[in-house]
């Protein structure tokens, strides 16, 4: 389903005249305390170059026809962009304040997460120019966008809730009250289903965006367990959740939220990236400066690849 959605994007960018550029099959990963980009071949899963970018390097996206690629640098409110190709720095825009992480539109625009602002924003990467910005709750964190594009999910970790926005009125249509400390959300390929993870609460949420009502809860049963990143699969047969201290992915069935397996990465695991043939997932693993590769045939680690300090988002161009 979710390859389907890919063919249909890719031939509505065709038909407007923006071409999708070839892939690079590179994994691009954000160091927050290094302020670099480690670039890693997604082929033979070697380190290729390291990347210098602004201060405090956090959210990662790519534009939808994939020729650029954007930074999130918290500390100097900006959008850094690199061609992913060539790996130079091509320009910065203004973010707003503190941009954490953000997501990138089917229409091309940045939807991000102002967190110390208390606020979410658009931004025409192409021009710079500012499209929106709407007060939510307190300390925005995770931006996630329905595929078929109307509504935007935000995650407010002090005010422990989930906003939902509809586009292109840029309007809240709900408040969804969840567990402690809100971090990420992700949608099924018809948009109809998002689920979202709660760090302090160690739960992973499973929501009906047409009534906007939580229809399953899981609690990791892990005390340790803080999840952060959630990813499906393109087929949507599995679900991968980032357990943070728990020093773990887990593993959920996305239709009876049951958790399938738990697989040991490095320390503090926090973002997640699967590959668009879902044959292998990326976990960021904070702590130590790595990044673990999965093979979701088996659920486990076939690889660990060094980074820089404090690895923290990561995307897939493939």
């Amino acid at each position: 389903m979710r390859y389907l959605y890919s063919c249909l994007i890719t031939a509505g960018l065709l038909l407007s005249g923006q071409a999708m550029a070839e892939p690079t099959n590179r994994v691009f990963v954000t160091n927050e305390r290094s302020n670099t980009v480690s670039v890693i071949n997604g082929e033979t899963l070697e380190l290729e170059a390291e990347i210098k970018v602004g201060k405090r390097p956090r959210g990662i996206g790519l534009s939808p026809d994939r020729s650029e690629l954007y930074i999130a640098l918290g500390e100097e409110d900006a959008i850094e962009v690199i061609d992913p190709k060539t790996l130079k720095v091509t320009r910065r825009f203004d973010s707003g304040s503190d941009p954490e992480t953000f997501a990138v539109h089917p229409n091309g625009n940045l939807y991000i997460s102002n967190e110390d602002a208390g606020l979410a924003s658009a931004f025409n990467p192409k021009t710079g120019e500012k499209v929106m910005e709407i007060q939510v709750g307190l300390e925005p964190e995770g931006v996630a966008i329905s595929p078929d594009g109307k509504k935007v999910m935000v995650t407010s970790e002090s005010s422990n809730m989930l906003h939902v926005i509809s586009v292109p009125e840029h309007q809240i249509i709900a408040n969804i009250l969840v567990g402690a400390r809100p971090r990420d959300a992700t949608f099924t390929a018809d948009s109809l289903t998002a689920y979202a993870t709660s760090e302090i609460s160690g739960e992973v949420k499973k929501i009906d965006m047409t009534t906007h009502e939580i229809t399953e809860v899981v609690k990791l049963e892990d005390a340790n367990a803080k999840p952060k990143d959630v990813r499906l699969t393109p087929d949507e047969k599995k679900l991968y959740v980032a357990g943070g201290r728990s020093n773990s992915v887990y593993v959920l069935d996305p239709v009876s939220m049951k958790v399938l397996k738990n697989i040991p990465v490095g320390k503090r695991v926090w973002g997640l990236a699967i590959s668009s043939n879902g044959k292998r997932v990326f976990s960021t693993d904070g702590v130590d400066n790595q990044v673990s590769v999965i093979d979701t045939e088996k659920d486990e680690v076939i690889k660990v690849v060094k980074v820089g300090e404090a690895p923290w988002g990561v995307v897939i161009d493939d």
